[in-house]
This record gives structure tokens, sequence and C-alpha cells, in this order.
């Protein structure tokens, strides 16, 4: 990620922000819907759940120019997410449904290089979850 990225994609967070509910509803409408066998494994309350989302999210955002301060908890993250169900696949699925959520609550805001900033950031904490997450399969 360049300085250039994480300026793009903590400007961009903070027109999310707003409209954090309802990119939450979004979210997780695409994401079943790119993937329906992933809805069993989400129990109890969405709109908390999508809460807890947006407040990840927003934590990751912000941590972006200390990355370092984050990983431990991004890795933790994917250790989590282990034991409830997620495949490595599964974080393609999540990626797609991010961009597609940015893209409908940012509108043109939503540039080819916000784009590119978006995919770029959320490879590298994928990465992060997945490779900790091996550790825990292995």
């Amino acid at each position: 990620m360049t300085p250039k990225q994480v300026e793009l994609v903590q400007g961009s967070w903070k027109k999310v922000l707003p409209i954090a509910d309802t990119a939450a509803e979004l979210f997780y409408g695409r994401l079943f819907t790119a993937d329906p066998a992933l809805k069993p494994l989400f129990k109890g309350d969405m709109k908390a759940q999508g809460r807890k989302l947006m407040t990840m999210i927003g934590t990751a955002v912000n941590g972006l120019t200390k990355l370092d301060s984050i990983v431990p908890a991004v890795q933790d993250l994917g250790r989590r997410h282990v034991k409830y169900g997620v495949k490595d696949k599964d974080y393609d699925t999540v990626g797609g449904a991010l961009l597609w959520t940015l893209e409908q609550g940012l509108g043109d805001a939503f540039t080819p290089e916000v784009k590119e900033a978006w995919a770029t950031t959320y490879g590298v904490l994928a990465k992060t979850m997945k490779d900790a997450a091996a550790t825990v399969a292995a």
C-alpha cells in the first residue's frame, strides 16, 4: 500500500460512515447473494453483526498509517474466523462484496483509483488473516 492509497481509503471511508448501517445491509445482502452457503456462518442479530463489521473496518482503516499496530488484531480475527467455518476462498467473495458495497455507497466518488486502493488494502488484510488462519488449521 502506498501512502496515497492509504489516504484514498481513509478519505473514502469517512464518506461511508454516515451510511454505515445501510452499507452493512448492502454488504451482507451482496455477500449472501454471491454465496448463499455463507449465510449459515452468521448467527444472531444481523444489525449487530453489521455494526461489528463497520467497527472492525473502521479500526483497520484508521490503523493503516501504523499497520504494525493493527496486525496482531487482524491475525486474531483470522484465527477466530477458522472457528466460524470461514475458508480461504470465502475471502474473495467477501472482497467482492466489499468493493461492490463501496461502489454503491460512494457512487461517483468510487473512482478507479479509489477502487484499486481498497482492493490493495483488502488484499493485505485478507492475506494477513488467511496466513494466521493457516496456523490454526495446520
